[in-house]
């Protein structure tokens, strides 16, 4: 652990992250945390977005092979329906 910083929390159960650790970390407003707790441990994770590098490469391969399929948009479609009853 780098350093060791004190906080509290508010009456609206808010707790201050210290300058310090958010710009170490580049936490900027807004961010999204996953928040975890057992016994007298909190644990905040800051979420990130999954890189999305090589999604046209995804999409190009997934349209080549529908083609390739000759799978018709209606049968995708039914298919979405068949699964989302399960």
């Amino acid at each position: 652990m780098e350093n060791v910083e004190i906080t509290s929390v508010s009456s609206r159960g808010q707790v201050v992250i210290p300058q310090s650790l958010r710009d170490r970390m580049k936490i900027h407003t807004g961010e999204k945390f996953v928040v975890i707790g057992e016994n007298d441990t909190i644990v905040l994770k800051k979420l990130e977005m999954p890189s999305f590098n090589g999604i046209d490469k995804l999409l190009k391969k997934t349209r080549d092979f529908v083609k390739k399929k000759g799978i018709k948009e209606s049968e995708v479609e039914e298919a979405i329906k068949q699964a989302r009853k399960k």
